[in-house]
């Protein structure tokens, strides 16, 4: 209260003077429905809340919550007097209370009960609310029977509601699902009179021996040890990949048996089951898992389970993952809060958009935009539904990011660094969406590309265009048809650039051959279980050895003549080929640019590129830029008219939807087809 008093409010008892005023104010009092949004736990405008020092005030009329800096703002605008503040204190958890705090996860979930939480912070609150009454900026302490009735009625109906949507409260909180895999139904049984051992300890892997992470091949009984895994050192260890490359090898021969158990995790239950196939690639549900093991001999009623499960060792994994293997682990890293120093809060797997918003508070352009301009955008966007307008929540995040409203002692973590909660962008963002609009793992490029895109419609509607036009470009794609030589170029606008990886440009290539080769005579199982205890020591000892593609490859890869066979010319109009080139004619801003980590493998499934691109200080790509005019001097163009369009070549894009990630990934296929 002493920091309210200073703010220009003021405690008083409730007298006949205060109660005039509050009876003045009755007749916009409104008391909350089952669907009205009341915004009791965040400013619609800033990151105040009840725990910042000066609390926060959700309006009685509107339902909306607006930190000490912007009730004046909404009063002004609206004239609703009366408002309930919501003030938190914290007070730190007693050390018992710490020690005996949430248990350890049991689910793959976040924000879920079993599940990670998002926050688990070590201290509780104390909660405090107040009648406050605009313009006189008195307060009251509540409850107080001598109150109107309504007043009571709509505080207390403001307690119990929801700050969150059903359908929002989907976003902040995941847990992992699994699928029906569609091979389960008719699963393919190889019979071949092999039995499983009924006894645990005689199970061994058919191709190293190793004893730990078996997967039983529910359709041939052939038992194969796990891939290895990353461990919470950030080391591969714990298998050698066999069953997986005896369904590879089976898959050669004709024979598509894509369903595996963990053998250690079956019991009355279930059990871990993982589908190999490249449409699912993932864990699975198998509803006949019970029939399916009945073939080689177990009884899913007698079995215990002798290992952990995979959700369990995602959850070890996660609690123990010693994160400065993949940051600057040895590094003694002083922790930074201040303006341009302050994080975004991971909302359960929002990393992707956090990232997203990091980049882009970078430039100039949308720091001027959203944070210099933000003043005179947040007051016009309190007149509506500030929570509502896009433009406005991306000022809000770039006063979280860049002032220093939150980087005062109060705001700095047990870790030294600052944080916001983007919430109500994410929610405002991803509303409609059918991936984001949910909880799960999404890709970066598609976010920044769905944001650009709201962005953009948004600014037009305020006649102020900026986000996109930093990334607009024009690119020209050359065709010359090679039986008569004539050429044809097509513009068209873009935002990015999309690169394939040419693996056969890594710099490392003999590195990484000669510890490819380390890596496959350690899993030759020369020595059985011996051989594989020698593996697991030298894979200790050493890192993994990926490959290394300067980016400089990966844009002339972009660069380079594609041929097209089976092209109808629409100059001769019999098939042949023809080659097609892109260029840049329009440089934006700022180049974005997307690597195509997933690429179709020669046999047509998509493959998830392990490699490392390395991207130097500067980088001179006058190469990609069209020279102009088309068609230069001395070349013909291809026929144009409506007969030769139809005759034309048809280009089908294929998206490949990669499972697991939650977010489909796309490789690119550029096809001639007959007319």
């Amino acid at each position: 209260l002493e920091k309210m008093s200073a703010a220009g409010w003021e405690l008083k008892a409730l007298d006949e003077q205060i109660l005039s005023l509050v009876r003045s104010g009755l007749k916009t009092v409104k008391v909350p429905a089952w669907n009205d949004r009341v915004r009791k736990t965040e400013c619609v405008l800033s990151f105040d809340s009840p725990e910042s020092p000066n609390g926060l005030f959700v309006s009685l009329t509107t339902f909306q919550g607006f930190g000490n800096d912007y009730v004046d703002l909404d009063y002004s605008q609206n004239q609703n007097p009366l408002y309930l503040w919501i003030k938190w204190n914290k007070i730190a958890k007693p050390v018992a209370a710490k020690a005996d705090g949430l248990p350890e996860p049991t689910k793959l979930g976040i924000g879920i009960e079993g599940g990670f939480q998002v926050e688990d912070e070590p201290f509780e609150f104390e909660k405090t609310h107040f009648l406050a009454i605009m313009p006189s900026r008195v307060l009251i302490p509540l409850p107080n029977a001598e109150l109107p009735d309504l007043i009571d009625l709509s505080v207390q109906a403001i307690f119990k509601a929801s700050d969150l949507s059903e359908s929002d409260a989907q976003i902040v909180a995941w847990e992992e699902k699994r699928q029906v895999s569609k091979y389960a139904e008719n699963l393919p049984h190889l019979s071949n009179g092999k039995r499983v051992p009924s006894d645990p300890s005689q199970w061994a892997c058919e191709d190293c021996g190793v004893k730990e992470n078996l997967w039983l091949n529910l359709s041939d009984g052939y038992i194969g040890s796990g891939r290895p895994q990353l461990d919470k050192e950030g080391k591969m260890s714990g298998g050698s990949g066999a069953a997986l490359r005896h369904y590879q090898e089976m898959l050669k021969a004709g024979h598509k048996i894509p369903l595996v158990v963990k053998m250690g995790t079956i019991t009355p239950a279930g059990a871990d089951v993982y589908s190999y196939a490249e449409e699912e690639d993932d864990m699975v549900e198998d509803p006949k898992l019970k029939e399916h093991l009945a073939r080689w001999g177990i009884d899913m009623e007698r079995m215990n389970k002798t290992e952990k499960t995979m959700a369990e060792l995602n959850i070890d994994f996660n609690i123990k993952f010693e994160f400065d293997k993949i940051l600057e682990g040895g590094k003694t890293l002083k922790p930074l809060s201040g303006p341009g120093c302050v994080g975004l809060k991971n909302l359960g797997n929002s990393c992707y958009m956090n990232s997203v918003l990091q980049v882009l508070f970078s430039l100039p352009e949308v720091r001027s935009e959203y944070f210099d301009s933000a003043p005179a955008t947040l007051a016009a966007a309190a007149r509506a539904a500030a929570a509502e307008d896009l433009r406005a929540q991306m000022c809000k995040v770039g006063v979280g990011l860049l002032s220093d409203r939150y980087c005062g002692p109060e705001a700095v973590g047990l870790d030294g660094t600052t944080a916001v909660s983007p919430l109500m962008f994410k929610l405002l963002v991803g509303k409609g969406h059918p991936e984001f609009g949910t909880s799960r793992q999404q890709d970066a490029h598609e976010y920044v590309e769905h944001l650009l895109e709201l962005l953009g419609k948004a600014e037009a509607a305020a006649g102020r265009p900026v986000l996109r036009r930093l990334f607009e470009m024009e690119t020209v794609q050359r065709l010359q048809c090679l039986q008569s030589g004539k050429v044809k170029y097509t513009t068209a606008g873009d935002w990015s650039l999309a690169l394939n990886i040419p693996m056969e440009a890594a710099v490392n290539r003999d590195e990484v051959a000669s510890y490819e080769d380390r890596r496959a005579k350690r899993q030759k199982s020369e020595g059985g279980a011996a051989a594989a205890a020698e593996d697991k020591e030298d894979k200790d000892k050493e890192e993994p050895v990926k490959p290394r593609v300067m980016l400089q490859a990966c844009l002339h890869r972009y660069a380079a003549d594609g041929r097209l066979d089976g092209y109808r010319s629409p100059a001769t109009g019999a098939l042949g080929a023809a080659v097609l080139s892109t260029r840049i004619k329009t440089f934006p801003k700022y180049l974005l640019l997307k690597m195509e980590r997933y690429q179709l493998s020669h046999d047509g499934t998509a493959k998830k590129l392990d490699v490392l691109v390395a991207a130097p200080d500067e980088l001179d790509l006058e190469f990609l830029r069209s020279p102009g005019p088309h068609p230069a001097p001395g070349e013909d163009p291809l026929p144009d008219d409506a007969a030769a369009a139809a005759a034309a070549v048809v280009v089908v894009v294929v998206v490949v939807v990669v499972a697991g990630g939650g977010s489909g990934r796309g490789a690119i296929v550029v096809e001639a087809l007959p007319p």
